[in-house]
């Protein structure tokens, strides 16, 4: 069982309380996140050769990663706002899964990490990606966002291990 003071978000009485990051030193961070979204191959087909009424679905969800990068502070709850200095998305057709697999770096010089960024970049470019294909299959599936590399901070670096499959 966690105790309150082993707690990095809760105060000494238990309420919600953003980490104090006043004293830590700036160091270079990084965070890679990815992500897919699984799909009918006629819809992957329709999204690779433009054919989506809503416009460019891969330029949109980009742009939409983007953007949530840089406010993430606003969607979850006690993450500091950040200078970010870099994102990037980078998508990939994966014709034999039928899927469309994400890639999200985030960099900033800072006092605190930028996975979260990462991971919320991800996330929004998935659903932007459901969202301009929705008419065509609305039982695409968003799966598998995870945190691939981190570096920076006093945590260090950490790389996930190799993924089977």
């Amino acid at each position: 069982m966690t105790t309150r003071g082993s707690l990095t978000h809760l105060d000494a009485e238990g309420r919600a309380s953003m980490v104090d990051i006043t004293k830590k030193g700036e160091t270079y961070r990084v965070a890679v996140a990815a992500g897919e979204v699984i799909m009918r191959p006629e819809t992957l087909a329709a999204i690779r050769e433009g054919n989506v009424k809503k416009g460019d679905v891969l330029g949109t969800a980009r742009i939409a990663g983007i953007m949530a990068a840089k406010r993430t502070h606003e969607l979850i709850p006690l993450c500091h706002p950040l200078l970010i200095t870099h994102v990037s998305l980078d998508f990939h057709f994966n014709d034999a899964e039928h899927k469309i697999e994400i890639l999200a770096t985030v960099k900033t010089r800072g006092q605190t990490g930028v996975e979260m960024e990462a991971l919320t970049a991800v996330s929004v470019a998935a659903l932007t990606i459901y969202d301009m294909a929705k008419a065509l299959e609305k039982t695409m599936r968003i799966d598998n966002i995870r945190l691939l590399r981190k570096e920076g901070g006093k945590s260090g670096t950490f790389i996930r291990e190799k993924e089977e499959g």
